[in-house]
């Protein structure tokens, strides 16, 4: 697809959503499942060592898990992407005069006047049909291109490191004590979290940051509930 250089620069964060999207779902991911896992097994039991293990798994599995499901995914929708782009390719061959009315068609529905949209057409089909067509009738560009690797790095990374918070306060909590203070060194990390994952994308910060600390919370509440409802131990 073909680049561009703009008249005045701006600052735009929108080149950041693949990767930035994927990092945040793992570290949301980490920080939630496991302090959920460990808050659920302290409320069965009050085995130090058996809630400090079901955290090292949940962090080792979760990372694998997010790592391999954002490879699986990722990859799928990247399949369609070149399927799609194959299939433009054979028909610019097939029915070149059909393809150009479509885009000019397009620019059209877009407020541009007929004999303006067909002259557009024209000369982008000219230039580098498939681009066009790639860009305008299949939504696609580089910036939202499907990075397959770089999102299951993304996410197994950031699962990682956020799952080590709560894991890393529940190692340091005295005996009896382990709920309360992965339960607020949970919702710090989650707080942060959403502001960080805001600005990195350049937007505002109290809803992002409002969202993941009412879905963090809830999670470790069901959990809690389920481990002292199955627990050997209130």
């Amino acid at each position: 697809m073909v680049g561009y250089r703009s008249a005045h620069e701006e600052v735009h964060f929108v080149n950041r959503s693949g990767w930035l999207r994927a990092a945040v779902l793992g570290a949301n991911d980490g920080i939630v499942s496991v302090s959920s896992l460990i808050v659920g097994v302290a409320a069965a039991t009050p085995a130090h060592s058996a809630i400090l293990v079901a955290g090292a798994a949940g962090l080792a599995a979760g990372a694998m898990s997010m790592a391999a499901g954002e490879y699986v995914s990722v990859s799928s929708q990247s399949d369609i992407e070149r399927a799609d782009i194959a299939r433009e390719r054979e028909a610019l061959v097939s029915m070149p005069a059909e393809e150009e009315a479509e885009l000019a068609s397009i620019y059209e529905a877009r407020g541009l006047s007929p004999a303006t949209a067909a002259l557009v057409a024209r000369e982008l089909m000219e230039k580098d049909g498939l681009a066009a067509h790639v860009r305008d009738e299949l939504g696609l560009s580089d910036i939202h291109a499907a990075n397959p690797l770089q999102a299951a790095f993304a996410s197994g990374v950031t699962f990682t490191v956020a799952a080590a918070v709560p894991l890393v306060a529940a190692m340091l909590a005295p005996e009896g004590l382990v709920i309360p203070v992965v339960v607020v060194t949970t919702l710090i990390a989650l707080a942060g979290l959403g502001a960080l994952g805001a600005q990195a994308g350049g937007a505002a910060r109290l809803r992002p940051t409002v969202r993941v600390l009412f879905w963090g919370a809830i999670a470790m509440a069901i959990t809690a509930g389920v481990g002292t409802l199955f627990g050997v131990a209130a």
